[in-house]
């Protein structure tokens, strides 16, 4: 008995000095985004965003890409601004896929003021770009990464936005057509990487993408809406430099060159917690796009 009487005491004693040599538990990307401090998010401009109103009363908020899409880009601000999405339709649902949004080909409504033959600005020369890649190995490209926040995958001579959910292209015809922006699409499942540096990426959702995603399939081939009753409308489509001051929607997105966004990478990859059992130990270049927040 007393053997026992002292195992049993010697393991009483032991159990607080164990459990306050535990380490502590590694802190999670969400704990590092609230301790985050305002040096570690870029501002994203007024002029770079687009907020579009929906019929149905829904608002989606997307940032565009001048420095990788600068034509194409200029014609999406220019039909912006000249009321062209004003009265356009969500076009197309396609499950696990894209949602594809403008107006319907057979609209006679003609765009003002644009590029109607765009470069294909689907890639552009690495050298002089601050590109930061990933430690980790990408399917589609020799190395994959950031470059001012934008996930880019690379040939380590040209880089390339690539098809994330949320990220934003320009709807064409078969080559040599490069689209003019008149319908664009935003990718809404797995992301389909066999599309990179075959359109024109153009920017990103930042807020409201479920306002997209959410809808119901289309029934026609490629997930088209059959009919007008089906396509909700666009009430509107403003860039948001020119709303109101007091209207303007001011966003945040997490810079890729801080360390806070290292820290934020490693905790994705190396997920702990009392829910996982084996952490993954690596992380594909669509579950790294920096999130993103209203300024404070």
């Amino acid at each position: 008995m007393k053997i026992w009487a002292g195992m049993i005491l010697t393991a009483a004693l032991a159990g607080p000095a164990m459990a306050q040599n535990k380490p502590a538990e590694p802190p999670s990307p969400q704990d590092i985004l609230d301790r985050s401090g305002a040096a570690s998010w870029r501002n994203i401009p007024a002029e770079d965003l687009v907020v579009m109103t929906l019929a149905d009363g829904g608002q989606v908020i997307y940032q565009l890409a001048p420095d990788f899409a600068p034509v194409h880009v200029a014609n999406i601000r220019q039909l912006v601004r000249s009321g062209y999405f004003d009265g356009a339709v969500i076009l197309r649902v396609q499950d696990n896929y894209v949602v594809q949004w403008g107006r319907p080909d057979e609209d006679p409504t003609k765009p003002a003021g644009i590029d109607e033959t765009p470069p294909a600005e689907y890639e552009w020369p690495l050298k002089g770009q601050k590109f930061k890649p990933l430690p980790w190995r990408d399917a589609y490209a020799k190395q994959a990464g950031h470059i001012a926040s934008w996930p880019v995958a690379s040939d380590g001579k040209t880089g390339w936005l690539v098809h994330c959910y949320s990220l934003i292209g320009v709807a064409r015809d078969v080559a040599p057509d490069t689209g003019s922006a008149t319908q664009l699409y935003t990718i809404m499942g797995h992301a389909p990487r066999h599309l990179d540096r075959n359109l024109a990426v153009v920017g990103r959702i930042v807020s409201g993408v479920e306002h997209l995603t959410a809808r119901p399939r289309g029934t026609e081939a490629l997930g088209f809406y059959k009919t007008d009753a089906e396509r909700v409308k666009i009430v509107s489509a403003r860039m948001a430099a020119d709303l109101p001051a007091g209207d303007q929607p001011h966003w945040q997105i997490l810079d890729s060159d801080t360390p806070t966004f290292d820290a934020w990478l490693s905790a994705r990859a190396n997920r702990s917690g009392a829910f996982f059992v084996k952490a993954a130990g690596a992380l594909d270049l669509c579950n790294a796009l920096p999130p993103v927040r209203t300024k404070p």
